[in-house]
């Protein structure tokens, strides 16, 4: 798969030569991914979006787009937790978004992608929203840091960029408080980046995760920006403007790749950590984001690598974040963790007959529905239904709740045929009873691992909507 530019000559001039020595090391390819926070499927302008995004229409034009592409959750942390791990979120232990003071993080004891392509010589470096733990260190959590799962290098916040993406003051470099930096979030990340390869080791192949504040609210940008979508009102103008610029940011770093010869060595992946909290930028697909329907979990998904072999440049079998740490395992022959939830997608890249080791599926208690799996072209939904109100953040109630959750009425869509989820074909399926066993037996093994947070707050906090007042519409 990887392109040599030596050749090796025995003549008996140059006997000299140990012409049956081993053969060089493959190079091994520098890893970038490329997360945006809240970017809806039809958020880029190739699938139709308003707003114009050059740069990521470039890495489709040149790579492959994935058609259903999926988030490991319906919101920041849980989906984070899927990409740098491979499994679904709730089995290692993150149910929602993480606030901070909050003890849920990704334990220590779980294996990101980062520290296996550390055992394989990557330099790494995450650049963002980290959003899996208290960062800095908060000394009456002890919540892991970057750097003890797996990153060499870490550059990001917490959670969102404080006070907005404008002048934030919450950035935190290697341990180290910050204060307010000026510029927007998505340059500075972009800087950092940038600087970071200008310092690193030329001799190793490099992972960057750059995990981008954009474009979740609170949004800023600048103001020239939000001029070139006057036509709009101004709330779709600011968020459009906000992509925008998140565009920008990215084209630099390409820029860089290429500018350095790099890019045609480097595998570069981008998506969203689940879909839009705004009507109009999730493409037609039913909800937006904290909902299992797709607008809530069906993101963009590009991967651009020269040594991909397949002549497609769509790809629409099904996949997701969680596929990524299985992909680069099977890429670099590193042995995975146990218990992945991703399948290796390496055959799709190669033009190869792919099979799923099992099906996608998510899990969040917070909205209706509750549980989702893809099977083929169907995506089959259990609910519960319950009225209870839900906090914004996890709680014991809402622990308590999980483990004796049971499922009430099921759903069933054929997304080939209809894509925004409008006909329930549950019913009358003649498979549904195979769909209903497995679904409910997903929720069973859910319930079966539930993670033994301790310490974890009480129902008190004033953010609190029945189910269905959480997605951002249904």
């Amino acid at each position: 798969m990887f392109r040599f530019s030596h050749i090796f000559i025995c003549i008996p001039l140059l006997a000299f030569i140990n012409c049956n020595q081993a053969p060089a090391e493959k190079i091994k390819p520098n890893i970038v991914f490329l997360l945006a926070d809240d970017l809806g499927f039809g958020d880029v302008n190739f699938i139709g979006g308003a707003t114009e995004t050059p740069n990521l229409n470039r890495l489709a034009e040149e790579g492959l787009f994935f058609n259903n592409f999926y988030s490991a959750g319906p919101n920041c942390s849980p989906s984070r937790a899927g990409l740098l791990t491979g499994k679904t979120p709730e089995k290692v232990g993150i149910y929602s978004y993480r606030p901070s003071h909050h003890p849920m993080h990704l334990p220590d004891q779980e294996i990101t992608l980062a520290e296996l392509l550390k055992t394989k010589g990557y330099q790494t470096a995450h650049f963002g929203k980290w959003h899996l733990g208290a960062l800095a260190r908060d000394p009456g959590l002890n919540h892991p840091q970057p750097s003890q799962q797996g990153f060499d290098y870490s550059f990001g916040t917490e959670s969102n960029a404080v006070p907005s993406h404008h002048n934030p003051k919450n950035f935190v470099r290697n341990g180290n408080v910050l204060g307010v930096i000026d510029g927007y979030a998505c340059q500075i990340v972009a800087n950092e980046g940038i600087d970071w390869l200008n310092q690193r080791n030329e001799k190793a192949p490099f992972f960057m995760y750059f995990a981008f504040h954009e474009p979740h609210a609170v949004v800023a940008s600048p103001q020239e920006l939000v001029d070139k979508y006057q036509d709009q009102p101004e709330k779709d103008a600011k968020y459009l403007a906000n992509i925008d610029h998140l565009d920008m940011a990215i084209g630099r770093i390409l820029n860089y790749l290429e500018q350095n010869d790099l890019i045609d060595n480097t595998i570069i992946m981008f998506s969203s950590d689940n879909g839009s909290y705004r009507v109009a930028s999730n493409g037609g697909l039913r909800a937006g984001k904290s909902s299992l329907y797709e607008g809530g979990i069906h993101v963009p998904g590009i991967i651009r690598w020269p040594e991909i072999t397949t002549e497609k440049k769509v790809i629409e079998t099904s996949a997701g974040l969680v596929d990524i740490v299985p992909t680069v395992c099977d890429l670099l022959q590193i042995d995975p963790p146990k218990n992945l939830d991703g399948t290796s997608i390496l055959p799709l890249l190669r033009g190869e007959p792919f099979e799923r080791s099992k099906p996608l599926y998510w899990f969040f208690y917070r909205t209706v529905p509750e549980i989702a799996l893809r099977v083929g072209n169907h995506m089959v939904f259990g609910l519960d239904n319950d009225t209870v109100h839900r906090t914004h953040q996890y709680a014991l109630k809402d622990a308590e709740y999980i483990s004796s959750m049971t499922l009430k009425d099921y759903e069933l869509y054929n997304l080939k045929d209809d894509f925004s989820q409008q006909k329930d074909i549950f019913k009358n399926h003649p498979e549904k009873d195979t769909l209903k066993a497995l679904i409910d037996n997903q929720l069973i093994e859910i319930q079966s691992n539930l993670y033994p947070w301790k310490e974890l707050p009480e129902l008190l906090e004033s953010r609190h909507k029945v189910k269905t007042g959480w997605a951002a519409f249904r």
